[in-house]
């Protein structure tokens, strides 16, 4: 799904890489803090990030988007009453602690964005709150606000790129893309990496843009940016309480047109989804599916999904083995069930240019069977990890070495609608990695 193919040799280049795409539009600064506190629910002690993304002047153009889980996080009940407010002003954004659930959890947020207002001479009302982290347990206000004013005297108007890192969890390595369009840039940041299965996902996404489009423009832009996106995307099939996307304009560049201003953050968006992916626990495979001649852009998205949410195909493409017969019970499983009414009988699948089914009957052969192994060996980021003393895998790399995905490629024949679905395998890093997650 990204525009272009990266490589990366070391750590090293990909965090010069970060660097370049890391130039804040004009009108923004961005501040952040680390700081120690011990969760009342544990009693031992953990460390915390709050970051502040500001702008200069509040903006009347601004949008967001949230998870529709049923139990959302405090941050994103308050933020959905953002979306009512003439202007906002700054995003404050913690890490280690979602504020799901918690006890008196909205009070807590609102009294973190006024400690924000203070330190940044704002109004309340003007901050959108953001939290990421264990669900259920609270927010060390206190501690928050102490830091707040620290993370402001810390702001600066250069780079994107501690934002990047200071909202990680799991992740790997920080998430920055970038585009340049009409003399202006729109830049985006995001986090994430496990429970992640749109509509959003269990992710944090902050967009930035100093081109001018006004509040109605903006929001039609994001919501058609995030369908192909971010709602086009899976790592295990759960769906957080979290998720948040959010984009702010200080309207400082002229003279770009809504639908080039929504393609270019369709593009941003969708490079975002996809190393989000990439960056997923314990992801040693991106899998790409793309869905054609479907009834209906529905149809085909909810196929795709099917496809990289199966635990038998996520398993086979993490151990390299093409096990083709996987993919089309999982399509099978899904329009049996939601669409009997549809057969795939003259379906054709394809792994890369390699064409494994015509017409509902396998085409396979040994040499086509290893050059899908071929296929999966080349996509892998890295070899498995192994367990520490503890039994807790470890990544054998902190940086995406390619940009290489598994191509699925399905024709359904029974219609002209598609999508395009990107999804990971499942490993055993994965397991050590949600097993051990607060321990």
């Amino acid at each position: 799904m990204t525009s272009t193919q990266l490589v990366f040799d070391s750590a090293a280049a990909h965090a010069a890489w970060i660097d370049q795409q890391s130039a804040l539009p004009q009108g923004f600064r961005v501040g952040s803090q680390q700081f120690d506190f011990v969760p009342v629910e544990v009693g031992t002690a953990a460390k915390m990030t709050v970051n502040v993304l500001a702008l200069d002047q509040p903006t009347e153009s601004f949008a967001a988007v949230f998870t529709r889980n049923a139990f959302p996080g405090a941050p994103v009940i308050i933020g959905r009453d953002r979306l009512k407010e003439a202007q906002l002003a700054a995003v404050v954004i913690n890490n280690k602690i979602s504020n799901v659930c918690a006890p008196d959890g909205v009070a807590a947020s609102e009294q973190v964005c006024a400690a924000a207002a203070s330190a940044l001479g704002i109004e309340p009302e003007q901050v959108l709150p953001s939290s990421t982290g264990v669900i259920g347990w609270q927010l060390p206000v206190a501690d928050l606000s102490n830091a707040l004013p620290l993370a402001v005297q810390n702001m600066q108007a250069e780079s994107i790129a501690p934002l990047a890192s200071g909202i990680m969890t799991t992740d790997l390595y920080p998430k920055v893309r970038s585009i340049e369009l009409g003399g202006g840039r729109i830049v985006g940041v995001a986090k994430g990496a496990g429970m992640i299965e749109p509509n959003l996902a269990t992710m944090l996404v902050y967009l930035v843009t100093d081109i001018t489009i006004d509040r109605v423009a903006i929001r039609r832009a994001l919501q058609a940016a995030v369908s192909p996106s971010f709602n086009a995307m899976s790592i295990d099939s759960d769906q957080s309480t979290s998720d948040t996307v959010v984009v702010m304009s200080s309207n400082k560049i002229n003279g770009v047109d809504e639908a080039d201003f929504t393609a270019a953050l369709t593009q941003v968006c969708r490079d975002l989804a996809e190393d989000l992916v990439r960056n997923g626990e314990g992801v040693r495979h991106v899998i790409e599916v793309s869905v054609t001649g479907a009834p209906d852009e529905t149809v085909a998205r909810e196929v795709g999904k099917a496809v990289v949410n199966s635990p038998l195909v996520k398993t086979a493409i993490a151990g390299n083995d093409a096990n083709v017969g996987r993919i089309v019970m999982a399509i099978g499983d899904w329009l049996g069930n939601h669409r009997p009414d549809l057969s795939p009988a003259a379906a054709t699948l394809h792994i890369g240019e390699h064409q494994v089914l015509a017409d509902g009957v396998f085409q396979l052969n040994p040499k086509t069977e290893q050059a899908l192994h071929q296929i999966l060996l080349s996509a892998e980021l890295y070899p498995s990890g192994q367990p520490n003393d503890s039994g807790v895998f470890e990544p054998a790399l902190r940086y995406p070495p390619h940009e290489k995905v598994v191509p699925i490629i399905l024709d359904l024949k029974l219609g002209d609608a598609s999508a395009t679905v990107v999804g990971a395998d499942l490993t055993h890093h994965y397991v050590s990695e949600n097993a051990d997650y607060r321990s």
